[in-house]
């Protein structure tokens, strides 16, 4: 096992990495580049400028002008300095894996990646109280985050008196909106994952404009929606398939019920009382 596998959240290489790009405004090249980084934290410090540029699907001359833009020399000065400063255990090699195989272990990584975020558990608990206190609560996600926002919401009402599912788009999104601000709603849920639709960051802004406080679960802290949120909770995505994989996100998701539950003293009592009526209409198979 790597070391860094055994470090907290805070000191993790993804960690290190993520305080290093903190305060500079990258472009969205190099905001692709930086994901890339945090993605496969532990492997950056043994990539040369071509592999990087290879592993996030952008020019070798765009890996040496973002690390110029973090204040280096160039791609070579900035590979020593996390060389330096967070060493790390080469990880093992996976060639001998199947493409099908590839996209699990990503997977894994991914969750073991998220695993070092929860370890500050301070920022979901802090979302699970923003939303468990909207009345009613409006969930959204678009697209590739639809099914993301449909699960959480078919979970959520369980526990909370009014979430409203906003998993289609078009000219009925912001009337949507603007019924749930005069119903009483603080704030609002969104699902986030690439391709990132234009109309999710047009969305958001109108939200926040309506005065709803945007708690965003997204790919990645440099996502576009990072720009409309509140709060933005990252948990990356597998692209080794032809299409991405969303595990860490849904169990993000499910962390932040936890956390919602944590703030709503009577969702013990309600999944009882679902629990209940679903067994006197011998709603589920024993």
């Amino acid at each position: 096992m790597s070391a860094d596998r055994n470090t907290s959240g805070a000191d993790s290489p993804a960690a290190r990495l993520q305080a290093l790009f903190e305060g500079h405004r990258l472009t969205p090249t190099q905001r692709r580049i930086a994901h890339s980084m945090v993605r496969r934290a532990a492997d950056v410090p043994f990539l040369s400028s071509v592999e990087l540029a290879e592993l996030a699907g952008v020019s070798q001359p765009s890996v040496t002008r973002f690390a110029v833009a973090l204040g280096f020399d160039g791609y070579p000065a900035l590979r020593r300095h996390l060389r330096e400063v967070a060493p790390v255990e080469q990880a093992a090699d996976a060639g001998s894996y199947n493409e099908y195989q590839q996209a699990v272990e990503a997977e894994i990584e991914n969750l073991r990646h998220l695993a070092e975020v929860l370890a500050d558990p301070r920022p979901v608990q802090k979302a699970g109280r923003v939303l468990s206190a909207s009345r009613p609560l409006p969930v959204l996600g678009l697209r590739a985050a639809a099914s993301q926002a449909y699960g959480f919401a078919y979970f959520a009402a369980k526990v909370h008196p009014d979430v409203r599912l906003l998993n289609e788009g078009g000219t009925m999104i912001h009337d949507r909106i603007d019924a749930a601000v005069r119903a009483g709603a603080t704030a609002l849920l969104c699902f986030a994952l690439p391709r990132h639709p234009r109309e999710v960051v047009d969305t958001l802004a109108y939200a926040k404009e309506a005065g709803l406080t945007v708690v965003t679960v997204a790919d990645s802290a440099f996502a576009p929606v990072a720009k409309v949120s509140d709060l933005l909770l990252p948990a990356a995505v597998g692209t080794g398939l032809a299409f991405d994989t969303a595990c860490a996100p849904m169990l993000l998701g499910r962390v932040l019920l936890e956390a919602m539950c944590d703030d709503l003293p009577d969702a013990q009592a309600r999944l009882e009382e679902f629990d209940a009526r679903a067994a006197a209409r011998g709603l589920f198979v024993e």
